[in-house]
């Protein structure tokens, strides 16, 4: 009996252990070595450090004088070096020297490397250290402000190079690997996983990010972003922060438009885009309601400029753009990348909703224009913006076709934010036509009224809707 109890002791034991093996065997096939992958790649990238001359004033307000110190402190170096002997009250200006740090990676043998633009923006020399600790001056092939890459050259040959991925099988949930120079600790290496592609950022039209929560920090700008089969796959550009240091929000640049823009600079010094000519924004519910769509997809036509190739091939505003090139376009930031991804002078086919009925447009793409020349055709129309949280602008037929609103009168409701509008159930597409007892027939009718609006009051707000006209109650606060 005693044999038999310790016999199934033993049995017990050996079952525990052999799942104990199990798990630990099957966690460690599930995470991966970085090991391998790490000491072949780390040799292909770079630190690169940036000089740059600046120049201030001396002149400081206030008739700031240097204090009294003792003459072996210190504050004399501090106070020398930025208010002068004088204690700030010369004109003449002081120049000073500042620095910067990034990273970046070689893309072929005889020294061109990849970078971010705003790592070597504005630098009068830039440095590129590495890893065998040897430095070069590199000269800038070109940069692009619009994708944040750069591409630079060093007088070298025979340098490790890194294996050029795609992002089109990236997956989400992927495992990613960062090396570069965090607060200029070389060759850092940090992973994690591929958190959204296609992500678009504010101000950033034309980069379809891929958004990883990989630690990246001040001086990772530029370095590469590997696949677990060592393939670089991004260009380490931004995170998202609210302290300026890393929060989980991390963002590349996919390596085939770093790589495009990289051979553009390489061979002419200058990238092409695409351009449609077109201001667009997402449908919202409510707009979508307004335009018969089951649900809010697509980008919506907010301005045709001008002599631009959507207004030649007759895309009209209240369009929304649902495919382009038979690609979806869920909302309007997918828009910008493809156009700007295709090729100049070649013609698109776009899938349009107009008044209810999908129609097939075709355009010949045009090139971007400058960003200067750009910003000048974009420049917003006439608008008001005021304490109330509303931006309103003139209204007129062609808004009112796109619309749908039986009458031009008034001004209409661009955008609502936080305040006493949108508390009163205002709402973006709203065409607002009496405010308490004044008629409002244009933007100067409005911005009279608002003058006299009454602090601390209830006014009644009259506004025009496809569903018809409202009256809304809205307070308005004491200022």
């Amino acid at each position: 009996m005693k044999a038999m109890l310790f016999q199934s002791r033993q049995f017990f034991v050996g079952v525990c252990l052999f799942l104990f093996w199990i798990s630990t065997n099957t966690q460690a096939r599930s995470l991966p070595d970085f090991v391998d992958l790490a000491k072949k790649n780390s040799p292909s990238v770079v630190n690169i450090s940036t000089k740059q001359r600046k120049t201030i004033s001396n002149r400081f307000r206030h008739n700031f004088r240097i204090p009294d110190v003792p003459d072996d402190s210190p504050l004399n170096d501090f106070f020398e070096r930025f208010f002068g002997q004088d204690g700030g009250q010369s004109d003449t200006p002081r120049e000073y020297d500042t620095q910067s740090l990034g990273s970046g990676f070689v893309i072929s043998s005889d020294g061109y490397i990849l970078t971010n633009n705003h790592v070597v923006e504005e630098a009068d020399e830039v440095i590129v250290r590495l890893s065998d600790r040897r430095e070069f001056v590199a000269q800038i092939i070109g940069k692009d402000s619009r994708s944040d890459v750069a591409l630079l050259k060093i007088e070298a040959e025979d340098l490790p190079v890194v294996k050029i991925g795609s992002t089109s099988n990236l997956q989400v949930g992927e495992w990613v690997l960062a090396i570069g120079s965090p607060f200029g600790f070389d060759h850092s290496v940090t992973s994690g996983i591929v958190s959204a592609k296609g992500r678009n950022l504010p101000n950033e039209n034309y980069v379809p990010f891929i958004q990883t929560d990989v630690a990246i920090n001040p001086g990772n700008s530029g370095g590469p972003l590997f696949n677990l089969d060592g393939e670089v796959v991004g260009v380490n550009s931004q995170i998202f922060s609210r302290t300026g240091g890393y929060m989980g929000l991390s963002f590349a640049i996919p390596i085939e438009m770093a790589m495009n823009v990289a051979d553009q600079l390489r061979t002419t010094g200058r990238v092409t885009r695409g351009w449609l000519g077109v201001l667009i924004q997402d449908v919202t519910r409510e707009l979508a309601d307004a335009f018969g769509m089951r649900h809010p997809k697509g980008a919506l036509v907010a301005r045709v400029l001008p002599d631009s190739p959507a207004s030649k091939s007759g895309l009209q505003v209240g369009d929304v753009i649902l495919k382009f090139n038979d690609e979806a376009i869920s909302n309007s930031s997918m828009l910008p990348p493809i156009v700007g991804a295709s090729r100049v002078d070649r013609p698109a086919n776009l899938t349009v909703l107009r008044k209810g009925k999908e129609i097939s447009i075709k355009v010949d793409i045009g090139e971007l224009p400058a960003e200067e020349a750009l910003a000048e055709a974009e420049a917003p129309q006439q608008k008001s913006e005021n304490f109330l949280g509303l931006v309103v602008s003139e209204m007129n037929a062609e808004k009112q076709k796109a619309l749908g609103l039986d009458s031009e009168e008034g001004v209409l409701v661009e955008e609502v934010r936080p305040g006493p509008a949108q508390e009163a159930g205002l709402q973006q597409g709203d065409l607002i036509q009496m405010i308490g007892q004044a008629q409002i027939r244009n933007l100067a009718d409005f911005r009279n009224t608002m003058k006299d609006l009454p602090a601390g009051e209830t006014v009644a707000v009259l506004v025009l809707r496809r569903s018809g006209q409202i009256f809304l109650a809205m307070r308005i606060p004491r200022q």
